[in-house]
């Protein structure tokens, strides 16, 4: 069974339909006990970085998430869920991340319009078990913010600059775009997580 941690996200529902539509077994969660129940964990994730962890610490789920992801837990971080694995965000300069990878999440610059919305390609950097191998798929991205190209980047995108657009470490997976947004290539993504 997927977790998916129901924290107040905008997105929620549309993962559930996504969810629902590959036939993955889940539960939306609003606590530590779900997270342990849980199998996998979903964070999907749309707003503000530092409201997120203000959630995440008044739902009380934040320990418990990094523990479990810790442990080997397979994690699959969306959007904001994704940007919540670092240390801390320009978006809210005060706020601490979870942690489970140092640096920082960075604001788009001058050269582009922000927030960066549509459609793009995303560009494999090595094997990722989230991508058919070969392809470049084009999905659909919402974010002012963006996780600098890393160790653990499998794929990235370039507006203005590459940042990361798939990350894969170990267990842990997170995408920058919305695969509840972007067809049937979010579809499979979503889908192979749910098959690991």
């Amino acid at each position: 069974m997927i977790a998916v941690l129901d924290y107040g996200a905008g997105n929620l529902r549309s993962v559930q339909n996504t969810m629902e539509a590959i036939g993955a077994s889940f539960e939306i969660v609003r606590d530590a006990a779900g997270l342990r129940r849980g199998e996998k964990i979903l964070l999907p994730g749309v707003g503000n970085f530092g409201q997120m962890m203000r959630a995440l610490d008044e739902l009380d789920v934040r320990s418990t998430l990094q523990e479990r992801i810790r442990a080997g837990v397979p994690f699959f971080g969306i959007c904001l869920g994704l940007q919540a694995l670092f240390s801390r965000s320009a978006e809210a300069p005060d706020a601490n991340g979870l942690g489970i990878f140092e640096g920082s999440v960075e604001r788009f610059g001058a050269g582009g319009r922000v927030p960066h919305m549509g459609w793009n390609t995303v560009k494999p950097t090595k094997s990722s078990r989230l991508l058919e191998s070969g392809r470049e798929p084009h999905v659909y991205f919402a974010n002012s913010y963006y996780v600098p190209v890393c160790e653990a980047t499998a794929a990235s995108c370039t507006y203005t600059l590459p940042f990361t657009a798939v990350l894969e470490s170990g267990n842990i997976f997170g995408v920058q775009f919305h695969p509840e947004k972007s067809g049937e290539a979010g579809l499979d993504i979503v889908r192979r997580f749910a098959a690991l």
